[in-house]
This record gives C-alpha cells, sequence and structure tokens, in this order.
C-alpha cells in the first residue's frame, strides 16, 4: 500500500498540481495587493470614499447604527454591503487577470512564418495540385 500511494504522490502529474496549488496560492496574494493597495485607493478616491461595509439589513429590529455595534451586541443582520464589496473585489481582480494573462499570451505568441507554398490550382478542374506538377493528376490537363 506504500508502495503505491508513493507511486502515486511522486506521479509527474499529482506533483505539477501541486506545485500549480502552491504557485496559484501565491500569486492569488499578489493579486489581492495589486487590487487592495494600488488599484483601490485611486478608486476609492474617484468614486468620493465609498465604502459599502457598514451597510446591512438590521433582522433582530433593535435599531443598530453600525455593523459593528450589531456584531458585538450579537444582533442577526444581514450584511449586504459587505457582500457588495466582495463583488466589487471580485470583479476587479477579474479584469486584472484578465488583462495581465492578455498581456503574457501576447508576449509569449511566437510570430507565425506564412508556410511556403506548395500546392496551386489546376485551371482546368479546380482542384489543388503540387506546384511542381506539369500535369494534373485529376483530370490529366497538361499545365503550362
Amino acid at each position: 500500500m506504500f508502495k503505491e500511494f508513493k507511486e502515486f504522490a511522486l506521479k509527474g502529474n499529482m506533483l505539477d498540481l501541486a506545485v500549480g496549488i502552491i504557485l496559484g496560492s501565491a500569486f492569488g496574494k499578489i493579486i489581492t495587493s495589486l487590487v487592495n493597495d494600488i488599484l483601490m485607493p485611486p478608486l476609492g478616491l474617484l468614486l468620493g470614499k465609498v465604502d459599502f461595509s457598514n451597510l446591512f439589513i438590521d433582522l433582530s429590529g433593535k435599531g443598530y447604527k453600525s455593523l459593528q455595534e450589531a456584531k458585538a451586541a450579537g444582533g442577526a443582520t444581514l450584511n449586504y454591503g459587505i457582500f457588495i464589496n466582495v463583488l466589487i473585489d471580485f470583479i476587479i481582480v477579474s479584469l486584472v487577470m484578465f488583462l495581465l494573462i492578455k498581456q503574457i499570451n501576447k508576449l509569449n505568441r511566437k510570430k507565425q512564418e506564412p508556410k511556403p507554398v506548395s500546392t496551386k490550382e489546376c485551371p482546368y478542374c479546380f482542384s489543388q495540385i503540387n506546384i511542381k506538377a506539369t500535369r494534373c493528376p485529376n483530370c490529366t490537363s497538361e499545365l503550362k
């Protein structure tokens, strides 16, 4: 059983997956920092320092003034403002990831050289034939 587990754990695919997960986690932290520390401050300034985190619905009916007050009192709340913040964060992270991957793909794309022409069209039967052919193999016409 140990031998089978060792073979399973040390397979190339399993190790590749583990490395991918670890790098993905680290890359996720980088993107989160980029969004929170670089992109959000100017965006917050442009939007007038809008913060939705204190928007909530008091389900207990006790009339709390802030979400922190409701949480401290143990009141039941529907925290839709935090959901809006997380949704905005997700949209921004998704956009940044899209733009980043798009640029990486653009840099990695190799310029493909056009393939040399190796065929031509028969003027009589319009089939594709070898460029060096002097007679069409399909209609047997002589080519000039």
